[in-house]
Order: structure tokens, then C-alpha cells, then sequence
């Protein structure tokens, strides 16, 4: 049972064998019907009878005596007929029937009087006072397919080794890079991720050899991003932690009442911090290492306003006016999970650096093929020199450090943007002044 499952598995060689024998079969066919179809067509408009018809009815000719005509006839159906049971292929009998000027019969064979449309090939011949009629048998379609395929065999039979041969030889030579890659690749080490450093002479073999080196480049990059990621979150996660132990320190030595109110009021804020860096850091890993999920019909302006009034008292208490423009309703679909964190992390910077009694607004636009948010203020802004690099984690800029930020925001903007199918950029602000933050994607269809 083994052995018939490896025999069945299915391989190259295999399927080039099955390629050639299909191939085979289908070049007897059409040979096959190619001869079928002369066959009938000689048949139709010259049978073989015919022709001997007109041979006999011109020996005939000279003869003037019945006797001697019927004699030659009789003598012609005998032997024809003789060849035929001899060779074993042809049934039936060939009927011979004679007639004089008059339409007298001079000689018949005995079944020729019974000789009915459709069934025999028929044959007449006029010479001299003659008329002779001669009927063969009609052989079925399977009969003549049989002959004909019979002789096709033969030559498919000697012909079928001799072009195996070459394209098994050409196969076995053809296949030996693709062994060579394949065994290169399985004696790696796991985190071997170097180029393969192989040159295949055959394109398809370097294209893939290509295709897979560019893979192993890509696993080299996201596993450089990870080690940076993680040495990064550690490095910033070390911050807060080191001010919640201090703080845990003042606050468990503290010797009265205002002191021990500053260390705890100094320890919340830590452990605020560290709490918002760790959500971040969670959001942003999972929008690096996850594919793009399903979507859902949503109303963005609903969405959107929701936002904004859970916001709303956050906004009121900073100092901060707060306003939407957007369409009445805007429903469509797209990942929903995306957006919310394209929406809140851009709010969140918002309402983190723009300083008391400043404006951030939202707004929502729908074109006639992509969606576009747009969150703009009048705070300090981004200068256009940093503002690339605005995108890259744990990045603050000039203003940044006195903003308990984590540098993670537009980070995170930029790979949810990315999941939503589209991108964001950075522009001036309200009147100029302060930072506009646009994320634009394709509508879903």
C-alpha cells in the first residue's frame, strides 16, 4: 500500500509522462478521425466496387456470347469472393448480377435479387450489350475504426520510446538545479537568513532563486524592525518605571501630609504613563504583524461624532474648541478596527500638544473614489524638515519633550493607514499655523 501511494504521488516526471501519453492519444485521435473521414468520403464518391465495374464491364465488352459473358462473371464473383473469406476482414458476399441489352439476366450470384438499399455499396457498369451491377456489403463504422487503429498503433507503438526517451532524459538533467536549490535550502540553519548565492543557468530557476533570496531580504528587514522594536520599547519603558519606583520610594518615606500627596500625585502620573506606552506599544505590534481583516459597513460621520463627544469633557477641561465638518451620514465599508485607531491616536496628539485655548478640527470628505480624514489645529505644528520623520516610533521632535508623549502616535497612524489601504501626510494647520494630519484611502466596492 505504501509503495501504490508513492507510485500515485504526484511528480514532474509523472506529469510530463501523462502529458506525453494524453498528447499521444490525442494525435491518434485526430489521424484517426482524419482517415475516417477520407474513408467516407471515397466511399461516397468512388467506392472500390465501382472500380471494379468498370474493369470487368470493359472486359465484357468484346464478348457477344451470354455464355462466355456469364462464364468471365461467374469466374470474377468466385475468386473475389474466395479472397474475401480468405482474408478473414471482410463479411458478406459480393453480389454479381449480368443483363443482356434486353434486361434479361444472364448470370446472378444468389443473393443478388435480395440486395436492398443501404446496406451494400452498389456499383454499375455499361458496356457494349452488358449491364453489370455489382453489391458489396456495407462494413460497420467500428469495423473501419478498428482497422484504421489498428494500423495507427503499430506506428504510435514505435514511435511512442523514441521521443520518451529524450524528453525523460531531458527531464531528469532539467530537474537536477531544482534538487541542487532544494537541497541547499533544507540543510540551512533557521535563522540563516542570508542570500542562498545561487545562480541557476535555467530563467525559471533564477527567477525563483531570485524570488526567494528577495524573501529571506524581507525576513532579514522585519526581523532587524522587531530587534529595534523591542530594544526601543524596552528602552522607553524603562523611563517610566524607574519614575514609579522613585516615587513609590517618596511616597512609602514620606514624613507628612503634602509630601506624601506629591509622591502620590507624581506615582499616578507614572503609572499613567507606563499604561499608555504599553497600549501603544500593544497597538503597535499588532498592527505590524497582523494581515488585513475583514470589513464592516460603517457610518464614518456617526462614528466619528461619537468620538468626538466622548472627547468632548477631555477637550472642554484643556481649554481646547473641538469641531466637525462631515457629511450628514457617510456609510461605507472599510476595517473598522483601522480606523478607530487612526481616529483616536490622531485626537490623542491633538489634544496632548496643542496648548489651552486652541482649535482642533476634524474633517470627514467623501470623492468619488477615496475617503479622506483630515485633523487639523493651530498648536506649535511639525516643521516640513521633520516631518517624515515624524513617522518613526518613539519620535518627539522639538516640543515633544515637554508633552508627556510616547512618540508612538503617528507611528501607529502610519501602519493603520497602511491596513486601511491608503497613507497619511502631514500638512500645515488651522490658518496656517499649527499641524494638519490627512489619511486618505481607496473606497471599498
Amino acid at each position: 500500500m505504501p509503495g501504490l501511494r508513492a507510485l500515485l504521488r504526484p511528480t514532474l516526471p509523472r506529469r510530463l509522462f501523462g502529458a506525453l501519453v494524453l498528447a499521444f492519444g490525442l494525435v491518434a485521435a485526430a489521424l484517426l478521425a482524419l482517415d475516417y473521414a477520407e474513408f467516407k468520403h471515397d466511399m461516397a464518391t468512388h467506392p472500390g466496387v465501382q472500380t471494379l465495374a468498370d474493369h470487368l464491364g470493359a472486359t465484357l465488352a468484346d464478348t457477344d456470347e451470354p455464355r462466355d459473358a456469364a462464364l468471365v462473371t461467374q469466374a470474377s464473383a468466385q475468386m473475389l469472393n474466395r479472397m474475401r473469406r480468405e482474408s478473414g476482414q471482410l463479411p458478406g458476399t459480393v453480389e454479381f448480377q449480368l443483363q443482356d441489352a434486353n434486361g434479361q439476366t444472364v448470370f446472378a450470384t444468389p443473393g443478388a435479387t435480395t440486395v436492398r438499399p443501404g446496406t451494400h455499396w452498389t456499383a454499375e457498369a455499361r458496356r457494349g450489350p452488358w449491364r453489370l451491377v455489382i453489391a458489396e456489403p456495407r462494413v460497420s463504422d467500428t469495423t473501419v475504426l478498428g482497422w484504421f487503429g489498428r494500423e495507427l498503433a503499430g506506428y504510435l507503438l514505435l514511435a511512442f520510446p523514441l521521443v520518451l526517451l529524450p524528453l525523460w532524459i531531458a527531464v531528469r538533467r532539467g530537474l537536477q538545479p531544482l534538487q541542487q536549490l532544494t537541497h541547499t535550502v533544507s540543510v540551512r540553519e533557521a535563522h540563516d537568513l542570508s542570500p542562498l548565492g545561487l545562480t541557476p543557468r535555467h530563467d525559471e530557476l533564477r527567477t525563483l532563486a531570485s524570488a526567494f533570496d528577495a524573501l529571506l531580504d524581507r525576513l532579514r528587514q522585519q526581523r532587524d524592525r522587531e530587534r529595534a522594536f523591542v530594544q526601543d520599547a524596552a528602552h522607553e519603558l524603562r523611563t517610566p518605571m524607574a519614575v514609579v519606583a522613585a516615587q513609590a520610594h517618596l511616597l512609602a518615606h514620606a514624613g507628612g501630609a503634602p509630601e506624601r500627596e506629591r509622591a502620590a500625585t507624581a506615582l499616578n502620573a507614572a503609572l499613567q504613563r507606563a499604561a499608555h506606552l504599553s497600549r501603544q506599544l500593544l497597538t503597535l505590534a499588532t498592527l505590524d504583524e497582523t494581515r488585513s481583516g475583514g470589513t464592516d459597513e460603517v457610518d464614518l460621520t456617526d462614528l466619528v461624532e461619537q468620538t468626538l463627544a466622548q472627547l468632548a469633557p477631555q477637550a472642554q477641561a484643556l481649554g481646547l474648541d473641538l469641531s466637525l465638518d462631515a457629511p450628514p451620514s457617510l456609510r461605507v465599508r472599510l476595517p473598522r478596527a483601522a480606523f478607530e485607531t487612526v481616529l483616536l491616536n490622531l485626537l490623542d496628539n491633538a489634544l496632548r500638544y496643542v496648548p489651552a485655548g486652541g482649535r482642533v478640527a476634524v474633517t470627514l470628505e467623501a470623492g468619488r473614489h477615496t475617503l479622506c480624514l483630515r485633523v487639523e489645529d493651530d498648536g506649535p505644528g511639525i516643521p516640513p524638515a521633520d516631518r517624515e520623520a515624524a513617522f518613526e516610533r518613539f519620535w518627539r521632535g522639538a516640543t515633544g519633550a515637554e508633552v508627556a508623549g510616547t512618540g508612538l502616535g503617528l507611528a501607529i497612524v502610519r501602519r493603520a493607514a497602511l491596513r486601511l489601504g491608503g497613507g497619511v501626510r502631514i500638512t500645515d494647520g488651522l490658518d496656517g499655523r499649527g499641524c494638519g494630519l490627512v489619511v486618505s484611502w481607496p473606497k471599498a466596492h
